[in-house]
């Protein structure tokens, strides 16, 4: 059987390898469409080419929505690397925050949406009113897939992602104490021993992985097991109106202690502290905008 020849690249139009990341990205030629301002039967053309022109199928549609063949699996990063480097290369030198027009998608963990989105919304605000932030939950995500695909530019959390593909920076480093009632008959101690943290009735946050010593989700001592798990948007009020105490990180707990008339301890004996990194692909190192995002969250939350 002859051997098929690949296509050279000046037979293909650019156009249609963008085609092709929206619909690698959206896993739906509609929503491929809406996310490049084209019509249906636009994209279904661009598709037929495209498969015309790279000889297979590409995309299958299943229940789930389009799934890509193995070649379009092998081609995906390759197009997407070359479409971002083209996208960079015709990117102004100086990124000007005052006029720019764009949006940046960064996961962030319950750590860091309790304690830093506020202050990275407050400074993009103040300096580039154009621009738009979309704050994904990372609990549910895949991370590195997410970061591979281009579909966050950054994440925010403890989550920690192995590879030299990817450059860190930490934001943030916190201990933990204990939040109890302002009038809870623990509060006359000045620092809670894990004895004493045994001895009273505890609530564990089930729904914010804060991170521990013990690698469970919540942040928790040794064996100690909860009496009591539940979300952490309610914590605050379950711990104001009982005897229940929850073991929080110290920037969490500041924000809690000051809304809801709270009070917290430390512990003689805390879990290991929780680190909050910023992660994003090493390749937008150097990249104007990019680095502008992360020097402002950097200077934002304090580091």
């Amino acid at each position: 059987m002859p051997k098929t020849l690949a296509p050279k690249l000046s037979a293909i139009d650019l156009n249609l390898l963008i085609v092709f990341d929206a619909i690698m990205r959206e896993r739906s030629v509609t929503k491929a469409g809406r996310r490049l301002n084209l019509s249906q039967p636009a994209m279904s053309h661009a598709l037929s080419r495209l498969r015309h022109t790279l000889k297979d199928d590409l995309f299958v549609r299943a229940p789930a929505g389009m799934i890509p063949t193995p070649h379009a699996e092998q081609l995906a990063a390759p197009i997407r690397f070359a479409l971002e480097g083209l996208q960079q290369a015709l990117e102004p030198d100086q990124f000007d925050p005052s006029v720019a027009r764009t949006t940046f998608r960064i996961a962030v963990d319950n750590y860091a949406a309790v304690v830093m989105v506020s202050k990275i919304v407050k400074a993009v605000a103040a300096a580039a009113p154009k621009v738009r932030l979309d704050f994904r939950p990372s609990g549910t995500l895949d991370l590195a897939d997410q970061l591979d695909r281009s579909e966050l530019q950054l994440a925010i959390g403890s989550t920690e992602m192995p590879g030299e593909r990817f450059s860190r920076k930490l934001l943030a480093q916190d201990d933990f104490v204990v939040i109890l009632r302002k009038d809870h008959a623990a509060s006359r101690i000045k620092e809670i021993s894990t004895d004493k943290l045994s001895s009273l009735p505890l609530l564990e946050v089930s729904s914010a992985k804060f991170g521990n010593a013990d690698g469970s989700d919540g942040p928790r001592l040794g064996k100690r097991e909860p009496d009591v798990r539940a979300p952490f948007l309610s914590a605050a009020e379950i711990v104001r109106n009982s005897d229940f105490v929850t073991v929080l990180p110290r920037a969490v707990a500041d924000i809690l202690v000051k809304s809801h008339q709270l009070c917290m301890r430390p512990m003689s004996r805390s879990p290991k502290p929780i680190q909050s990194s910023m992660r994003w692909l090493r390749r937008f190192d150097n990249q104007s905008a990019h680095a502008w995002l992360r020097d402002l969250i950097a200077s934002a939350v304090g580091h």
